[in-house]
């Protein structure tokens, strides 16, 4: 019996992980522009991290947690999310006491039981950053400032930035009565999630995407005229620093994240290409999850973002055309007999050890057979290598897409090598 993948986990080929790798080389760029630092934690953790920090009652706790016993008992869960596990890192190694923000980044992979859809898998990779130790509105600001710099640099021009203000504890209270009083005698019209949220976290009804109950949803008092004065004042002051800065942007109401630990500030960029689940990336502020965990009131909040890159890449599949020549080599180094091998060998590693990508053809096949294979790997050039040109140096150049031919040395064949390789990722910027 043939073994495969497990459903909702995919193999990610050589085609796929290219665009992976160009979004991983774009956001560790942009944010060692802004001064953030890797951080890599365990994908097992403790269960309790999640059901006291992302909430019991949400679906990734209820419904879609790899949790399993350990040998002695524990029980330990597959990371569904990261943020948790970042904060949790903060309080047990004391990051708070280090000089200025804890400014975090992660990448790696996430386990749901979801429905396995078009850019949702069971396993599926997150990038995230986290701001821990600072509640001003201008670290708000610099995070969405940071994230619209790493979508310009994938390539997605027109995503749109859509805010709001989930308020904190303090207005919470007042807003749940009065979501519970408002949804009444329709809340057995909604859908049995609705009607579970209503008594557990009323704000989360507000995170329905079932279209039957969005008329209702629609008729929902909102959380604006609930905020206390320093949740208002938070807000307004973050949306003062994205005008004054040319950032533009959508005030949605509506607009909550799926997990119990957010506080005032949430925010998605959305994109057209994704289709209705149309979330490229979202987060928002945390204030009180690292106090949650044992941290003391100086460790301060936090704010921080996670987009999914399965679906991620799909949109930057859809904002451009990946050249072929960040997977190709620049040239193939056609050995024409046995005895060329080695000066083709010591040829390619030089020109590897530059950073240049190369193959090395079979010695001894046919010159036409090599130069076709060379094609079909969407080769810039072919090397030839035969007596003369090894005993010369001097090097038999054949540029594949134009057809022409010259003798180069070694030097000469570096550099021009090294100017093909230099340009391929232009060609996607």
């Amino acid at each position: 019996m043939k073994i495969v993948s497990v459903k909702g986990m995919r193999d990610l080929l050589p085609a796929d992980t290219v665009w992976f790798q160009r979004l991983e080389d774009e956001a560790r760029a942009t944010f060692a522009a802004y001064n953030f630092q890797e951080i890599r934690t365990p994908i097992v953790e403790p269960t309790e991290l999640f059901t006291r920090s992302v909430g019991e009652e949400t679906d990734i706790v209820g419904k879609e947690m790899y949790t399993f016993a350990d040998r002695d008992g524990a029980s330990l869960t597959l990371r569904p999310e990261a943020t948790a596990s970042v904060a949790r890192a903060y309080v047990e190694h004391r990051l708070w006491e280090r000089p200025g923000l804890c400014k975090l980044y992660y990448m790696g992979p996430m386990f749901r039981r979801e429905r396995p859809q078009k850019g949702r898998y069971r396993q599926f990779y997150q990038i995230g950053a986290e701001v821990l130790g600072g509640n001003s509105p201008v670290v708000d600001f610099e995070l969405l400032a940071m994230l619209r710099l790493l979508l310009e640099r994938c390539g997605i021009q027109d995503a749109e930035l859509v805010i709001n203000s989930v308020g904190c504890a303090d207005d919470r209270p007042a807003y749940h009565a009065a979501l519970r009083e408002a949804l009444g005698a329709r809340l057995p019209e909604m859908c049995a999630d609705c009607q579970r949220r209503a008594q557990t976290n009323p704000l989360r009804v507000l995170d329905c995407k079932v279209p039957a109950d969005q008329p209702i949803i629609a008729a929902l008092p909102t959380l604006e005229s609930f905020l206390d004065d320093k949740c208002r004042l938070h807000f307004a002051q973050l949306r003062q620093l994205l005008d004054a800065n040319g950032i533009s942007y959508r005030v949605d109401p509506r607009l909550v994240r799926g997990l119990d630990y957010y506080t005032s500030t949430a925010f998605e960029f959305q994109h057209g290409a994704l289709g209705a689940q149309n979330a490229l990336l979202g987060g928002g502020r945390y204030d009180g999850l690292t106090q949650a965990l044992g941290a003391p009131a100086q460790a301060g909040g936090g704010i921080g973002f996670a987009l999914g890159a399965d679906r991620f890449v799909l949109a930057m599949q859809a904002a451009q055309a990946l050249s072929a020549a960040l997977t190709a080599p620049a040239a193939v180094i056609i050995p024409l007999s046995a005895g060329e091998l080695q000066p083709a060998l010591a040829l390619a590693e030089r020109l590897r050890r530059s950073g240049i990508r190369i193959e090395l053809a079979e010695s001894g096949r046919k010159l036409s057979r090599s130069l076709e294979l060379a094609s079909k790997l969407q080769a810039g050039y072919a090397v030839i290598v035969g007596a003369d040109e090894a005993a010369s140096g001097q090097w038999q150049l054949k540029d594949l897409s134009r057809g022409q031919q010259q003798h180069i040395d070694t030097e000469g064949l570096e550099a021009r090598l090294k100017e093909v390789a230099a340009a391929a990722p232009a060609e996607v910027a």
